[in-house]
C-alpha cells in the first residue's frame, strides 16, 4: 500500500467527501421525518466524516516526517534539514495543506458539536449537520480538483525538498495561523445553526441560546489570532510597525469585527425580542466574511506579501460565495413573516421571495454595465445603474410585494424600543458603527480590483490611507463602547444618565488637562502633527483630527476604563447590600486578584457573561492605550563604526562590532551593540543578518528588540562593510506597543469567564466537556502568552524581508519616501520609505535630487505617477473617480445612519401600544431566571436611580 501511498491520500479524501454526502442526506431526511433513529445514523455520519478527516491530516503529517518528496506539497515545502516543530508546521504553511488544516480544525468543532447537542435541539440538529456536511463538501472539492496536498511531482521524488521559507520558521507561526484558522472555522457553527432555525422556523431566542458560545469561542481565537499576526510582522517582518493594512491582515479583522456586532446585536434579541432580521443577517454574513477572506488570501487576486500564490482556486470560492448567498438570502425571504412577526399567511412569503429576487436579479444588467469594459463615461454607468435599482426597487416593493398583501392583515404583536435613552439604541449604534467600520477596509481592501475592472485603472492602497482614515472611525467605536454600558435596558431616567455619567466624564477631563499639562515632559506630547495624505481642505481636516489622537485616545480610554471601574465598583456594593458575597475571606488575604477572581467565577452565568464582557472591554482599552503609543513613534538611521555610540530620545546604542556564526543552514553575521537608557546599562542586543545556503542571494535581516513597558528599542542592521566593519542600523522605538500584548491577555481573561462553565448536576456531560474544553483551551493561549510577556527588558531576535537598510536623512525624506512605492517588478511593492532593492535605492537618489530643485511633494508625487502609473502611489489621488474609495463608503454610512433614525421612529412604542414580548418569545430572561440574578439587577438599579 505504501507504494501507492500518494493514491491512498487522495482516496482518503475522495472518502470523506463520499461520508460527508451520506450524513447530509441523512439528515436532511431526519429533518424532513423527523425520526430519531434517523437522526442517530446522521449523527454516526458526522462521526464517521471527522474520523476520516483525522487519518487524511495524519497521513499527510507522516508524509513530512518521513521526508516522502513524491508529493509536490511536501516537497515545496520542506527538506531533510528542518526541525521535526517545523514540519508539522509545513502541514499549513502552503495552500494544499492549509486547506486540509482548515478541514481538520472544522471536523474537530463538528465532532464536539455533535456531541455536545446529545438530545438537545432535537428540531434543529437535523438542519445543523447538514450545514456543516455542505461546507466539508465544498473544501473536499477544493482539493480533490484544485488543491490536492496528495499530489505527486510530474518528474518523481526528488532527494531534497525546497524547504519552508525562513521567515516561516518562527514561533509565531507555529501558533499563529492555527489560532487564526480557529477562529475561522468556528464561525461555521453558529452560521449552521442560523441556517437551521431559517429552515425550521424556530427563530425566536432558541438558536441564539444554542450558539452563543459557539461565537463567542472562535471570537475569541480571531482576536488572539489577529494578535499573534501583529507579534509575527513586528518581529519578523523587520519594518518597525505591526500592522500595515494588508489585505490578508483585513481578511482577518473583518470578520472579527462582524462577529463583535453580532455578539452584542443578539443580546437585544434574547431579552426583547428585537432585531431577528439583523441578527441572522449577521450571522450569515460573519461566515461570508470568514470565506471571502480565504478567497482573499489563497485567490492571489490582490497582492499581499501573506498571501499564498496565484491559482484558478479563487473560481471556486466566488461559485461558493455566490450559492452561500443566494440561499441565505433566500432563506431570510422565505422566513420573512416569522422575522418580522407578521401573520403567518403564505402571501408574505411569496411576495417577500418574489419581491426580494425582482429587485436583486433587476439590477444584474446595471451591475454588469457598471463592471463592465464598455467604454461609457463612468458617471453615466453610475446613472444608469442607479437608475436600474431605483426601478428595481419599486417594481419589487410596489408591484409585487404590495399588490399580493394589499389584502392580508399586517397587524403585528413584536416589542417596541421604548426610548433612544437605552442600551437598546445604543448597542443599534454600536452595530452600526462596527458594520461600518468593516465597509470602509471591505472597500479599500478590494479597491485595487474595483479600480482595474471599473475604470482599467491600477491602484494601490497603503497604510497611509488607512491610518488617516481609520483612527476617527475607532474613536467613535470605542466612545460608543464605554457610553452603551452606562445606560439601562428599556428606558433611562435622566438622573440616572446624570450619576452615571459624573465619574467617567469627570475622569475623562482630567486626564485630558494632565496630558496637556505634563505629557510632553514626559515624551508623550498630547498633539502630534503628521502629514496630510491628500492636499486641499480634507487633507488638512484628517491631518487636524489625527494630530489630536493622541489626547484623544487617552481621553476615550480614560473614559471607559472609569465606567468598566464603575460598573465592578456597583458589583460588589451589591453584593455585600444583599448578603450574596460568599468569597472567603482567605482569597482577599492572597491579595485582591484571587477574590476578584473567585467572584466573577461564581457570580449566575447572565451576570458573568455581563462582567465577562466588561473585562473584555477592559483588554480592548488598554489595546487602544498600545495602538495610541504609535502616535509618538520614533525612527532614525545611522552608520556606526565599532566602538561610536548614536544617542536618539533617552537611549545611547554603542556598536561594539561584528562576529560570525554557522550552522548547518546558514551563514549568521551579527552586528553586537550596547544599550543605555537615562545612563543606565539595559542590556545588549544583536541585530543580525543570516545567509541561508538554499536562499545565498536573500539573505534576511534579524531583528533585535528590547522590550520595556514604557517602549521598545527595535534594531535592524542593514550593510556591514566587511573591510571597515561600518554597519548601518535602523532605529525605531515604539512607546507602549506592550500594552497590545497585555490588553489582548486581558481579552483572553474576559472571554475566559464569559464561557465559564456552569458546572450544575443535571447538566449533561457533553456540555461539560464541551464548555470545559473551550476554557482549556482559552487557558492553555493564556499561558502561551504569558510566558512570551517580558517584565522587563530583554533582547529578542527575529529574522526580516529585507535584506538591506533604508537610508533616510529628513522627516521630508520619510514623507514623500513612504507615499511612493518601489516599482522594480521583483520585490513586494514595499513603500520607497521600507524597500532595501536597488532599483528602489536609485528612486531614491533621482527623488533627492528633485527636492533639492525646490520640488514639493505634490509635484513629485505627479511625476512618479505619470512615469510609473497611479499604483505606484501608497495613496490613491482625491480626483475623480479616486474619490469613490472613500466616498462610497462615507455614503453608506450616511444613509445607514437615516435608515437607523427612520427605523427607530417607526419602532418607538407609542402611548398605549402592544406590549413586550413575553419571556419565551424573547423578552427578559432575568425574569424568568434565578431569584439572585434578578436582585442583583435591583440592586444595580437603585444605585443608578
Amino acid at each position: 500500500m505504501w507504494s501507492s501511498f500518494p493514491l491512498f491520500g487522495s482516496a482518503l479524501i475522495v472518502l470523506v467527501m463520499l461520508c460527508a454526502a451520506y450524513t447530509f442526506s441523512v439528515a436532511v431526511v431526519a429533518g424532513s421525518t423527523g425520526r430519531v433513529r434517523t437522526l442517530q445514523a446522521a449523527r454516526f455520519g458526522a462521526y464517521g466524516t471527522v474520523a476520516l478527516i483525522a487519518v487524511t491530516v495524519l497521513c499527510l503529517a507522516y508524509a513530512f516526517v518521513s521526508h516522502d518528496f513524491r508529493l509536490r506539497y511536501v516537497s515545496h515545502y520542506s527538506d531533510r534539514g528542518m526541525s521535526t516543530i517545523y514540519l508539522f508546521t509545513a502541514l499549513w504553511g502552503g495552500q494544499d495543506g492549509s486547506i486540509l488544516w482548515w478541514l481538520f480544525l472544522l471536523s474537530i468543532y463538528i465532532g464536539a458539536c455533535v456531541w455536545w447537542l446529545g438530545n438537545k435541539y432535537l428540531e434543529l440538529q437535523p438542519y445543523v449537520l447538514a450545514t456543516l456536511m455542505v461546507i466539508i463538501i465544498f473544501f473536499c472539492t477544493l482539493m480533490m480538483f484544485a488543491a490536492n496536498p496528495f499530489s505527486t511531482s510530474v518528474g518523481g521524488a526528488r532527494v531534497d525538498g525546497e524547504g519552508l521559507n525562513p521567515l516561516l520558521q518562527n514561533f509565531y507561526m507555529i501558533i499563529h495561523p492555527p489560532s487564526l484558522y480557529v477562529g475561522f472555522v468556528g464561525c461555521s457553527v453558529p452560521f449552521a445553526f442560523c441556517v437551521a432555525a431559517l429552515i425550521t422556523g424556530r427563530l425566536d431566542v432558541e438558536w441564539i441560546r444554542a450558539s452563543r458560545k459557539w461565537m463567542l469561542f472562535p471570537w475569541m481565537f480571531l482576536g488572539i489570532g489577529n494578535t499573534l499576526g501583529m507579534l509575527w510582522a513586528y518581529e519578523e517582518l523587520g519594518w518597525g510597525g505591526y500592522w500595515a493594512w494588508d489585505p490578508v491582515e483585513n481578511a482577518a479583522f473583518m470578520p472579527f469585527l462582524v462577529a463583535s456586532a453580532y455578539l452584542h446585536s443578539v443580546m437585544i434579541q434574547e431579552r426583547r425580542g428585537l432585531l431577528k432580521v439583523w441578527n441572522v443577517a449577521l450571522a450569515c454574513m460573519t461566515f461570508f466574511m470568514t470565506i471571502f477572506g480565504t478567497f482573499l488570501t489563497r485567490s492571489g487576486a490582490i497582492a499581499s506579501v501573506h498571501s499564498f500564490a496565484q491559482s484558478g482556486i479563487g473560481t471556486y470560492f466566488v461559485w461558493f460565495l455566490l450559492i452561500v448567498a443566494a440561499f441565505c438570502f433566500t432563506l431570510v425571504l422565505y422566513r420573512w413573516p416569522e422575522l418580522r412577526d407578521l401573520p403567518l399567511n403564505p402571501r408574505f412569503r411569496y411576495g417577500a421571495v418574489g419581491a426580494g429576487w425582482i429587485i436583486a436579479g433587476s439590477t444584474m444588467p446595471g451591475l454588469y454595465l457598471l463592471l463592465g469594459k464598455s467604454q461609457m463615461p463612468f458617471t453615466w454607468k453610475v446613472v444608469i445603474f442607479a437608475l436600474a435599482v431605483g426601478a428595481a426597487v419599486y417594481v419589487g416593493l410596489e408591484l409585487v410585494f404590495r399588490r399580493l398583501t394589499m389584502d392580508v392583515a399586517h397587524d403585528r404583536k413584536r416589542p417596541y424600543i421604548e426610548s433612544v435613552l437605552s442600551r437598546e439604541f445604543t448597542f443599534l449604534l454600536n452595530n452600526f458603527a462596527l458594520l461600518g467600520f468593516m465597509v470602509f477596509v471591505l472597500v479599500a481592501t478590494t479597491f485595487p480590483m474595483l479600480s482595474e475592472a471599473l475604470w482599467n485603472e491600477k491602484v494601490t492602497v497603503g497604510p497611509p490611507y488607512y491610518n488617516a482614515w481609520v483612527q476617527p472611525i475607532g474613536l467613535v467605536i470605542y466612545m460608543l463602547m464605554g457610553i452603551g454600558t452606562l445606560f439601562g435596558w428599556k428606558k433611562t431616567s435622566d438622573a440616572a444618565l446624570r450619576k452615571a455619567f459624573v465619574a467617567p466624564v469627570a475622569a475623562m477631563v482630567v486626564a485630558v488637562v494632565l496630558h496637556f499639562a505634563v505629557g510632553k515632559q514626559l515624551g508623550f506630547p498630547a498633539i502630534v502633527w503628521g502629514d496630510a495624505i491628500y492636499s486641499g481642505g480634507l487633507g488638512s481636516g484628517l491631518r487636524g483630527f489625527n494630530a489630536a489622537t493622541p489626547v484623544l485616545g487617552v481621553a476615550v480610554g480614560v473614559f471607559n476604563l472609569a465606567v468598566i471601574a464603575q460598573e465592578f465598583v456597583f458589583l460588589f456594593r451589591a453584593r455585600k447590600n444583599s448578603g450574596a458575597d460568599k468569597t472567603p475571606m482567605i482569597l482577599y488575604y492572597m491579595g485582591l486578584l484571587p477574590g476578584f477572581v473567585y467572584t466573577l467565577l461564581t457570580l449566575p452565568a447572565a451576570s458573568r457573561r455581563r462582567y465577562g464582557g466588561y473585562i473584555v472591554h477592559l483588554g480592548l482599552v488598554v489595546m487602544l492605550l498600545g495602538f495610541t503609543g504609535q502616535s509618538w513613534n520614533v525612527s532614525r538611521e545611522t552608520a556606526l563604526s565599532p566602538g561610536q555610540t548614536y544617542e536618539v530620545e533617552n537611549y545611547a546604542i554603542t556598536y561594539v562590532g561584528p562576529r560570525m556564526e554557522v550552522d548547518t543552514s546558514k551563514r549568521m553575521v551579527f552586528a553586537d551593540v550596547k544599550v543605555k537608557k537615562n545612563g543606565k546599562d539595559l542590556g545588549e542586543a544583536s541585530p543580525a543578518k543570516f545567509i541561508y545556503k538554499k536562499m545565498m542571494e536573500n539573505p534576511t535581516t534579524e531583528v533585535a528588540m528590547l522590550h520595556t513597558v514604557r517602549d521598545d528599542l527595535y534594531l535592524v542592521v542593514g550593510n556591514i562593510n566587511p573591510q571597515t566593519k561600518l554597519a548601518t542600523f535602523q532605529i525605531h522605538i515604539n512607546p507602549l506597543v506592550m500594552w497590545i500584548w497585555l490588553g489582548c491577555l486581558v481579552l483572553i481573561a474576559g472571554s475566559f469567564v464569559a464561557m465559564w462553565p456552569e458546572l450544575q448536576p443535571e447538566e449533561s456531560r457533553a456540555w461539560r466537556f464541551a464548555r470545559g474544553t473551550a476554557a482549556s483551551v482559552g487557558a492553555a493561549s493564556i499561558g502561551i502568552l504569558i510566558a512570551l510577556m517580558p517584565t522587563q527588558a530583554f533582547a529578542f531576535q527575529t529574522s526580516s524581508l529585507h535584506s538591506g537598510t533604508v537610508k533616510i536623512e529628513n522627516d521630508q525624506e520619510r514623507d514623500i519616501f513612504q507615499s511612493l512605492r518601489c516599482m522594480c517588478g521583483t520585490c513586494a511593492r514595499d513603500a520607497l520609505s521600507t524597500c532595501a532593492c536597488g532599483t528602489a535605492e536609485e528612486m531614491r537618489e533621482i527623488i533627492r535630487g528633485k527636492i533639492a530643485r525646490g520640488l514639493t511633494k505634490e509635484q513629485i508625487l505627479k511625476e512618479y505617477a505619470e512615469e510609473h502609473g497611479t499604483e505606484s502611489l501608497s495613496v490613491p489621488p482625491n480626483s475623480g473617480a479616486m474619490r469613490s474609495i472613500y466616498a462610497v463608503p462615507l455614503v453608506g454610512i450616511a444613509m445607514a445612519g437615516v435608515g437607523l433614525v427612520l427605523m427607530i421612529r417607526r419602532w418607538r412604542k407609542p402611548p398605549g401600544g402592544p406590549p413586550d414580548a413575553p419571556p419565551g418569545a424573547g423578552g427578559d430572561p432575568a425574569d424568568s431566571k434565578d431569584a439572585y440574578d434578578k436582585r442583583l439587577d435591583d440592586e444595580l438599579r437603585d444605585l443608578d436611580g
